[in-house]
């Protein structure tokens, strides 16, 4: 996807270990239409798989989730990172190390909205070493759910994401590859 691409190299900002700012139209503050393009293109890899609902993490992976959500007419369920008192109290939890904050996180999902019957395509805004994506591959199979495939929007292949997932035996796909951040640089494949 050039658009996107295109973004990453204008205003993504290698902050050095691994970490890439792309606040400016992703993370903090969110480029609608280019979301929308990003919805579009991962909705066009996965629209053949079957999937009747997409799950995500609070709150990086809504706007991408969302976007592709509309593309496929499916409802999104993202994992919330804290829990309201309106939350059943069998809420299925799994974690995963944040590597921007530096602490672990719990991601939960109500068993109302994810089980036996769903078909789900995972969404998240970044693949680097899969641990919030396997977090989230963890929930889908704790509903008793089954998972179709993984999309995100950028892939950062040198943190070994896509390796770390590959057990799982379905489809991931990013819009972006980043191969090297090495040196202050970044590095598109």
């Amino acid at each position: 996807m050039e658009l996107l691409k295109e973004r990453i190299m204008r205003e993504g900002v290698n902050m050095g270990h691994g970490i890439l700012k792309v606040d400016s139209f992703i993370n903090h503050q969110v480029d609608p239409a280019l979301m929308l393009a990003v919805g579009g293109a991962l909705a066009a890899r996965f629209a053949h798989l079957g999937a009747n609902k997409i799950v995500t993490a609070e709150i990086s992976g809504i706007a991408p989730a969302l976007t592709t959500a509309l593309a496929l007419g499916l409802p999104v369920v993202y994992a919330r990172k804290t829990r309201p008192v309106t939350m059943h109290p069998n809420t299925m939890i799994a974690h995963a190390p944040s590597h921007t904050k530096g602490v672990m996180t719990e991601l939960m999902i109500s068993p109302e909205f994810l089980g036996p019957r769903d078909h789900v395509l995972v969404i998240d805004d970044f693949l680097a070493r899969g641990e919030t994506i396997r977090a989230l591959v963890d929930l889908v199979q704790k509903s008793g759910a089954t998972l179709v495939a993984i999309g995100a929007v950028i892939e950062k292949r040198f943190e070994g994401g896509r390796a770390a997932l590959t057990d799982l035996g379905v489809p991931i796909e990013t819009l972006a590859v980043i191969t090297s951040m090495d040196n202050g640089q970044i590095v598109l494949e």
